[in-house]
Parts: C-alpha cells; sequence; structure tokens
C-alpha cells in the first residue's frame, strides 16, 4: 500500500501544519491527517502565486504532457486508491475502479483537447493605417489564465470530482496553479491522488507552487482559500447549504471572485401520455432503477417524476416493488446519511403527501423511500422541492398536460430534466422543451439522467440554484473556459505577444 505521510503538500514539499483529525471509515482502521487552516491556505497561495508566473505562460504542449502525466500516476496507483477508496466510502469495487479511469480519461481529454489552439477564440484584426477618417491598430484576441484557483472535491465523487477531477483538470488545462482543500469524507484517497499530482509536478518540471493540497475537516480552510486575495476563482461541488456560504463569501470579498459551484438538483422526468399509456411499469422500474444507483448519492439523481393521473398506479406499483428489493446500503459519510434521514422525515411529514415507502435507515446505512402527491398539493408546496440526497423520490400525479406546464414553469434551476416520451407525444414534447431549457443544462429524451458522460458537448450545470453560473459546465471540455478571460493586444511588439497569437498576421 502506498505509504500516507497525513500532511499537506505545499510548495513541493509535505508538512505538517495545524491540529489533526481522523478519518471515518465504512471498514478498516481509521487515519490520522493534519487539519490546515488559514496559514497553510496562505503559504499554498502565496506558493501558486508564484508559480503562476511561469505556468500561466507554459505551452499547450508542455501543459498537456502534465495532464498525461496525471493520469499515468494515478493508474499507477490504482489498487490502492480503489482499497482505500471504498474503505472510505463504501463505494464498491467496480464503482471505483470505472471512476478512476473516467477521472484519467478526462484529463487526457482535456490534453487533447488544449493541443488544439480552437478553444483560445483567437482573433485576429488587422491593422489598417491607411483607413479614414481614423486608422485600425493591429488588434489581437485570446483567453488567458486567470491565475490561482481553489478547488474543493465532492463527497460522492471521491475521484472524478475531487483532488485530480473535473475542475482541478480544467484549471490546470486552462493555465491556472490549483490549491485544492482536501474533503474529510475521503483524506486518504485524497492524498494519494496528491502525490500523483505531485510526481508529475517532478517529472515535468513544473513550478512547485502549480498544486497544492490542503487536508482539513473544518470551515476554516475553505472560508480563508475563498477569502484569499491571491485567489482568482473557485471550483465547487457539493451541497446547497455549504455552497451558497461560499458563493456568498466569494461576493463579498473586496474584489468578487467567480464562483463556479455545483449545487445539485432534483432532476424532474416527465413521463408523457403516450409513453405513460403504453410502458408505464417498464418506465416505473427503471426510474426505480437510477433512483437507487450509488444509494442515490448522484447530483443527477431523478428526485421527482410527473405522470399523468391515469397511468400513475402502474408506474407506482411498478416502482415501489423494485425499490422493496433495494437492500440499504452505506451513505458517503454519516453526515450524509444524518441528512438524508432528516430530508426523508420532512417530506414524510408534510401535508397531503403520501408514504408509499418507508426509507430503511440505521446509522450510516440507508433504503430508499417513495411518496406520491398531487400537482396541485406539489404547486403549493415548495419544500417538497428541496434535493433529498439518497435513494429517495416523489412521484406526482397530474391531472392534465396543463398540470404538466405548470410545474415546468414552477421549477427552479436543475441540471437536468427528462422526457419520457412516445411518437404521440410531440405536441406535448413540443410545448415542454422551450419551458424545461430555461430550467436545465441538459435535456433528455427515454433515459435517465444518472451518468454524465464526458464528452465535448456535455453541460453539467443550470441556472441557479443548481448551480451558481448558469454559463458554465463542470463536465466537459468546455469547463476549461471557466478558467479563461479575455484579453486583447493592440500594437503588441510580437516578442511580448503569446506564442498563439504570434505565428500568423492578422486578416
Amino acid at each position: 500500500m502506498t505509504k500516507l505521510t497525513g500532511n499537506h503538500y505545499i510548495n513541493g514539499a509535505w508538512v505538517a501544519g495545524g491540529a489533526s483529525f481522523q478519518s471515518d471509515p465504512v471498514t478498516g482502521d481509521a487515519q490520522t491527517f493534519q487539519s490546515g487552516g488559514a496559514a497553510e491556505i496562505d503559504a499554498a497561495m502565496q506558493a501558486a502565486e508564484a508559480a503562476f508566473e511561469t505556468y500561466g505562460w507554459t505551452s499547450r504542449a508542455d501543459r498537456a504532457a502534465f495532464l498525461d502525466a496525471i493520469a499515468d500516476e494515478i493508474e499507477a496507483r490504482g489498487d490502492d486508491l480503489t482499497a482505500y477508496g471504498t474503505a472510505e466510502t463504501g463505494l464498491p469495487e467496480a464503482r471505483l475502479n470505472g471512476e478512476r479511469g473516467r477521472t484519467t480519461g478526462q484529463l487526457r481529454l482535456f490534453a487533447d483537447h488544449i493541443r488544439k489552439v480552437d478553444y483560445l477564440d483567437v482573433r485576429l484584426d488587422a491593422a489598417m493605417p491607411d483607413r479614414a477618417p481614423l486608422p485600425r491598430p493591429d488588434l489581437r484576441m485570446i483567453q488567458r489564465p486567470l491565475g490561482p484557483v481553489g478547488v474543493f472535491g465532492a463527497s460522492n465523487f471521491p475521484l472524478a470530482f475531487s483532488t485530480a477531477g473535473g475542475d482541478t483538470a480544467a484549471a490546470l488545462a486552462a493555465g491556472c496553479p490549483v490549491v485544492y482543500k482536501g474533503h474529510p469524507g475521503h483524506p486518504a484517497t485524497g492524498e494519494i491522488v496528491a502525490q500523483a499530482i505531485a510526481a508529475a509536478v517532478e517529472k515535468t518540471g513544473m513550478p512547485k507552487g502549480t498544486f497544492g493540497f490542503v487536508q482539513s475537516n473544518t470551515n476554516a480552510a475553505g472560508e480563508a482559500l475563498v477569502q484569499h486575495p491571491l485567489t482568482r476563482a473557485v471550483g465547487f461541488t457539493g451541497s446547497f447549504r455549504g455552497g451558497k456560504a461560499l458563493f456568498d463569501l466569494a461576493m463579498s470579498r473586496p474584489e468578487p471572485i467567480p464562483f463556479f459551484g455545483e449545487l445539485g438538483a432534483i432532476n424532474p422526468v416527465f413521463v408523457l401520455p403516450a409513453a405513460s399509456g403504453a410502458r408505464a411499469a417498464d418506465i416505473g422500474t427503471s426510474w426505480a432503477g437510477s433512483l437507487t444507483m450509488g444509494v442515490g448519492q448522484f447530483c443527477t439523481n431523478p428526485g421527482i417524476v410527473v405522470i399523468r393521473d391515469a397511468d400513475a398506479d402502474a408506474f407506482i406499483d411498478a416502482a415501489e416493488t423494485a425499490l422493496k428489493d433495494v437492500a440499504p446500503a452505506p451513505m458517503l459519510t454519516g453526515g450524509t446519511a444524518e441528512g438524508y434521514r432528516h430530508g426523508v422525515e420532512k417530506i414524510a411529514g408534510a401535508a397531503n403527501v403520501s408514504t408509499r415507502l418507508n426509507a430503511a435507515c440505521d446509522g450510516r446505512e440507508a433504503g430508499p423511500a417513495l411518496f406520491v402527491v398531487d400537482a396541485a398539493d406539489w404547486l403549493a408546496n415548495d419544500d417538497l422541492a428541496i434535493e433529498m440526497f439518497g435513494p429517495a423520490g416523489i412521484v406526482i400525479r397530474a391531472a392534465s398536460d396543463e398540470d404538466m406546464l405548470a410545474i415546468a414553469r414552477g421549477l427552479h434551476g436543475q441540471l437536468t430534466c427528462t422526457l419520457q416520451m412516445d411518437d404521440g407525444d410531440t405536441a406535448l414534447g413540443q410545448r415542454l422543451v422551450p419551458v424545461l431549457e430555461r430550467k436545465a443544462g441538459r435535456l433528455l429524451v427515454n433515459g435517465f439522467p444518472t451518468g454524465v458522460e464526458v464528452a465535448d458537448a456535455m453541460v453539467h450545470g443550470g441556472p441557479y440554484p443548481a448551480s451558481t453560473n448558469f454559463g458554465a459546465t463542470s463536465v466537459g471540455t468546455l469547463a476549461i473556459r471557466r478558467f479563461l478571460r479575455p484579453v486583447c493586444y493592440q500594437n503588441m511588439p510580437t516578442a511580448l505577444l503569446p506564442d498563439d497569437v504570434r505565428d500568423k498576421p492578422a486578416a
């Protein structure tokens, strides 16, 4: 097994600092880690700022080689990552192995993407010295990196949305050093990935401060990271409450900075009448499988279904039957399990909500829950639209097409919206899509949103409160653009220009 230091990685060295805390694994022995605070964040951020003077001007080819090296180093530690990851989170080996492949695949996708210049959106306007009545200067525009970026890891993806996950990979691809605040739910897994990045820094000769890693189980380090004057942007994946608090800090700084927070959603599924009339039971069974995947701990978990009242019983009966076969399983952390129990209790106690299946919860383990409500009661109670992070779902019985449209119009921002439809549903689908595309970053037909493909065209984000920046995505190659800004160079000597706007004359 890879030896753990329990320390922070700052300016190219593993260092102690702060108090200590112990991990809370599902299986195996607890490990002791340092818990950093403002001092450790400051040291890491100072090193990142110094590194940016070099790293921000590295070539696309060199950064791509660095990303590839990180992927190689992660793969070299694959068995240890799976062992620590399963012990800390309770996720099965197959899930961790698949997530590792997604993480390294994303790094390599970003490497290939930045080898091509297109993402920099270079724009060139040639000088027109003889133009009347005024000459035009030579203008060259390119996207440039922002500077040091703070990144927070997610509890539910200890690899793909954590130490070397999407936010870190995107920022490094853009040319921004990263200071990562470790997640206390999987500190051993996080450190092993940090060791992989440290090895890649050494192997490729990148500046020591290009990546910093600060472990912490308190809010102090996270608040210091967002408020540090050298932090230029933040990437966050987590709960609405935690993300909103950090977003508010980012906006209240003397110099506000971009806060790219992915805060979760209920990801509604609309089962249109022709589809429900033909296959309500089959859709109900499939939905139950998606709802309980990973103990429901996906930000794209389809937490609500809207279905015509005439076909709702068949859907509900099939879903309930499938859910009863799902045994309780460990959640990612004790706090996650407690939050799930609280959310389920709140929905179960709401007026006019019928409980079809109570969640079986004991300690860190949680089981499915199923609730049913009429459209009018759903629309009258905004508390029903709060995410239950876990395997619980609500079925909304709609009396008409107008009910479905009213529910769609009343939705808050979502990561996804799904239509289950057959050929006879096209007209209603045409009415729903213009409403739903204003509500979500990704629209699906005849599928379920769990499983986010890492690809150029993917959008993982949506209007608030699904995310804090509706124009961004945290998955896919467009994620890199979050950490770039346009700069125009006017009448600049060639020697002072970035390489990617030197090569061809303006035209």
